[in-house]
């Protein structure tokens, strides 16, 4: 076949030098002309020539419907458009567009050559053999989770003793009723035990149909059309990472209404999310006691009923890793109870920031999370353990001495811990101008710190460079995207990312926002490839600094021999530090 190759543009050429060398590759005959012919010439030409297809290319804009109009005219007068096939591509170039010009086909953006190819040769394009396929990850594979140093691990050990022999005769309304949720999801009747165990919001709830302030049921005829509308979607989703298989990438949801949740999760899937996060309202943690059916609510965050989390699971693609929470409430246990049988791969635990940060009081958390822990162990459920130096302001050391502390347990109860330190711009570093020079070298350090200690997967969150986004949306999603690419440059394995309006949505974060944030990801995993993101000599001065206070926190934690103790003497974070011991669940605990 004989191609004539003519770029319709002033200088820019390059995808046709592109598209003649692919065709040359495959022995066609080509005539590449220059930018700078007239059409006059290109018609003379081709009269001459008689070439199979002409394949002009406008990559401007500006005008280039009426100039191609005028092409495919003059193609017409000279008789060649009953000759020869004519195809144009460009940035600006659409099929429809393209059809109504009346070409034969149209090339627009992010077309590859393999498109063009298996048009001119009449067959079907070709499925890439380089084509990534999606799969579900298990982000705790090859971790060993062993503690490099005796010094750490002989802490860490006395620590968790002391936790475990503590909790050994203790429990609580959350453990009793996950207890009984247990037996219920077999078959068993003890909603009338569960109750005595509820607040009031639960118990009016199941006895009188009073639905909490903002809640409301979702009807049958709703759900018939979310099942038809998760049937009927399909798209093929994307691969936002380049070069690396890590991090994966996670989006945070709880819109207050599954099925806005289960829409935000298809388009996070089609724009290249890898996992997603059931976010928990802020009511249901400080309540004992969990409600049932299909609820949404007016607020942040989304309802934990078995029957909301069945429905999302129910949305979900087979790869995508879903992540129902539990860390900070009066439900821990149960939560991680439902989320094992709703089929989630993973949850999330912690004793120390749900304590300090979260609203429950330490000694209720501390007994309901090491019951929590043993749940996720019995169902194989990972869990993270999200740390609390930015939204309560305590001092890195701290908040990794105690995540240490709970993901040690977790080994210790043949769990499975994922540390989540955050990438955040923490009022500790404000105050101390850690980042001062770059948003790096005191990130990195946490990283380089925690490797020091133990061999443990790492998830920065959550979400990623929180408290660094303004309202301006470039800015949002650009830092977001710097952070992702440090993630990236440091080997991390996954990471939660925020949206663009995040940080002043005012309501439910809008799906465009989500999508900004993802394709700016996807920019910088490209723009960065197999480079990496050096961080400075100062990072490893951080990283000292953090292992010193990491040990100097867990030292004296030791020698407290007391768990809740020193979560309430502020050994994690002092008040000062903004660590405050929650209230919720206060008085609860009793001895079995």
């Amino acid at each position: 076949m004989k191609f004539v190759l003519f770029p319709l543009d002033p200088v820019h050429d390059v995808a046709l030098k592109m598209l003649n060398r692919e065709l040359l590759k495959r022995r066609y005959q080509t005539i590449l002309l220059p930018p700078d012919t007239k059409m006059e010439e290109v018609v003379e030409l081709c009269q001459k020539e008689n070439p199979d297809f002409i394949m002009v290319s406008r990559t401007v804009g500006y005008g280039a419907a009426e100039l191609l109009a005028r092409f495919i005219d003059m193609l017409d007068a000279a008789g060649l458009r009953k000759k020869c096939k004519v195809v144009v591509g460009g940035k600006a170039i659409t099929k429809e567009l393209a059809a109504e010009l009346g070409y034969d086909a149209g090339f627009g953006d992010k077309t590859n050559w393999e498109e063009v190819i298996a048009f001119v040769e009449g067959r079907k394009v070709q499925e890439s053999k380089s084509r990534i396929v999606k799969t579900k990850r298990d982000i705790t594979q090859g971790y060993s989770y062993r503690v490099h140093y005796s010094a750490f691990k002989d802490l860490l050990e006395k620590i968790t003793d002391q936790i475990i022999d503590w909790a050994r005769d203790r429990t609580s309304p959350g453990i009793e009723r996950a207890k009984m949720r247990e037996k219920m999801l077999q078959g068993e009747d003890l909603l009338d035990d569960y109750l005595k165990l509820c607040d009031d919001t639960v118990v009016s709830y199941f006895k009188k149909n009073t639905l909490p302030k903002k809640v409301r049921f979702i009807t049958e005829g709703e759900k018939k059309k979310f099942d038809r509308l998760v049937r009927e979607t399909r798209f093929e989703g994307k691969i936002l990472r380049h070069s690396f298989d890590r991090p994966l990438v996670f989006v945070q949801y709880g819109t207050g209404c599954p099925f806005m949740d289960a829409m935000h999760i298809k388009i996070s899937e089609a724009w290249g999310a890898d996992g997603v996060l059931h976010f928990d309202p802020s009511w249901g943690a400080r309540c004992e006691g969990l409600l049932e059916g299909l609820l949404a609510h007016e607020e942040d965050g989304s309802i934990i009923t078995f029957e909301n989390l069945k429905l999302i699971k129910s949305a979900l693609n087979d790869s995508t890793l879903w992540c129902v929470r539990a860390h900070r409430g009066l439900n821990t246990p149960e939560t991680v109870l439902l989320a094992a049988h709703a089929k989630a791969d993973l949850t999330k635990i912690n004793m120390v920031y749900g304590s300090l940060n979260g609203g429950t009081d330490p000694e209720r958390l501390t007994v309901d999370g090491v019951y929590a822990i043993k749940l996720a162990a019995r169902y194989n459920l990972p869990y993270d353990i999200p740390t609390n130096e930015e939204l309560g302001g305590v001092p890195a050391h701290k908040a990794l001495a105690g995540m240490l502390v709970v993901a040690y347990l977790g080994v210790k109860l043949n769990a499975k811990p994922i540390l989540k330190p955050l990438f955040c711009y923490s009022p500790d570093v404000m105050i101390n101008d850690y980042m001062k020079d770059n948003y790096i070298d005191y990130n990195a350090a946490k990283v380089i710190a925690l490797r020091r200690i133990i061999d443990a997967p790492i998830w920065p969150g959550e979400p990623i460079g929180f408290m660094t986004h303004t309202e301006d949306r470039v800015q949002s999603a650009m830092t977001t995207a710097l952070h992702a690419a440090l993630a990236s440059s440091l080997g991390l394995d996954a990471i939660t990312i925020a949206s663009t309006d995040e940080a002043y949505a005012r309501g439910a974060i809008t799906v465009s926002a989500r999508i900004d944030t993802l394709r700016a990801i996807a920019e910088a995993f490209r723009f960065f490839g197999r480079a990496k993101i050096e961080p400075t000599k100062q990072a490893e001065e951080f990283a000292e600094r953090i292992v010193e206070g990491v040990y100097e926190t867990l030292k004296k934690v030791a020698e407290r021999e007391d768990f809740v103790a020193s979560l309430h003497e502020g050994l994690f974070g002092t008040r000062e530090e903004g660590a405050n011991p929650g209230r919720a669940g206060r008085g609860t605990v009793r001895k079995c």
